[in-house]
């Protein structure tokens, strides 16, 4: 995924997937879904396309993270549960070339995607959102921000 922005989003588990840089966040409640889109709207991550899980609480964090973004969130069945690297690697393909996607959905799925891709161990908190920039089916863990390093970015982008 062509990208020179640091950081991409996945929400109430959020796994943001690009061609070059994929991210994913854990996010739950109101403010952590705010706060992430905010903060990658600050970064200047531009999401091309959102995929929820149909669970309510993820559609609602998704909702709140793509308003900052500009983009809506599109429910996607394969979220709902047992989402992994398979799932990941065809929603990106399904997506299209150089299209950055943030994914929403739920732990511990996204902590074992990461480490599928990057071989590396996460520990999302809560809101959190992780970066990894991917080869093919291979990937590099570029960047693990906490809910409130994502807040100071948010808020200093206020």
């Amino acid at each position: 995924m062509p990208s020179s922005g640091a950081g991409g989003g996945l929400l109430k588990d959020t796994l943001c997937l690009d061609p070059v840089l994929r991210a994913a966040a854990v996010l739950q409640d109101r403010r952590p879904g705010v706060a992430a889109g905010r903060a990658l709207a600050a970064l200047k991550v531009q999401v091309h396309l959102c995929f929820t899980s149909p669970k309510v609480r993820a559609r609602e964090t998704a909702e709140l993270a793509c308003e900052a973004l500009g983009v809506e969130a599109i429910d996607h069945a394969a979220l709902f549960a047992g989402f992994d690297v398979a799932d990941a690697l065809a929603l990106l393909g399904a997506a299209g070339p150089d299209q950055r996607v943030l994914v929403v959905g739920h732990e511990p799925d996204f902590s074992q995607v990461v480490y599928d891709l990057t071989g590396g161990r996460v520990d999302f908190k809560k809101g959190g959102i992780a970066a990894v920039r991917l080869d093919g089916t291979r990937g590099e863990l570029i960047v693990l921000l906490r809910p409130r390093e994502l807040e100071r970015i948010s808020a200093r982008a206020s």
